[in-house]
């Protein structure tokens, strides 16, 4: 075996993202939830004359069919590449996810700015929101932050040439 080969089998792993489980469910389910409203907020929107709402409404839709296909792929399993996009939607970065569902949730409300338009599309945003807060990180500890800080006193005290505030 080469090392071409046997390096192929651990790229297939997903990398770790820093999100606990519970946090990843989570967005999942907010996912979903944010679909949902789409999707009956959308339909609710094309029931107008006024074409900015329908088409507000129909891209409403679309983002609930995305978020559907994106969070959980087993909703669509009767469309043939429902599992290849969730599976690319699996491996983006959450910050990727973040600007992505959140400009989803955007358009429809600057498209037609309504009641159902707004909280129709708060749920997709706020799933946006959710993955924008996973790129951030997890927080750090106090003794981590303390040592830091201690550390970059004494960086501050070499530089200066002071120790305790008096001149050496």
């Amino acid at each position: 075996m080469s090392t071409e080969e046997t390096a192929a089998p651990t790229k297939a792993e997903p990398e770790d993202d820093g999100m606990t489980w519970w946090y990843k469910w989570l967005c999942k389910i907010a996912g979903v939830l944010g679909g949902i409203s789409c999707a009956i907020s959308g339909v609710w929107n094309c029931v107008t004359v006024n074409p900015l709402n329908i088409a507000a409404g129909v891209w409403m839709v679309l983002n609930a069919f995305v978020l559907f296909l994106c969070e959980v792929p087993f909703c669509c399993q009767f469309i043939e590449f429902a599992n290849a996009i969730a599976a690319r939607a699996d491996k983006l970065k959450p910050w990727q996810k973040a600007f992505f569902y959140c400009g989803m949730a955007l358009f429809p409300v600057f498209l037609s700015f309504s009641f159902t338009t707004l909280f129709g599309n708060a749920i997709a945003f706020a799933t946006g929101v959710l993955y924008g807060l996973a790129s951030l990180g997890k927080k750090g500890d106090a003794v981590t932050y303390a040592r830091l800080q201690h550390q970059k006193q004494g960086d501050e005290e070499r530089m200066t040439g002071t120790t305790n505030g008096a001149p050496e």
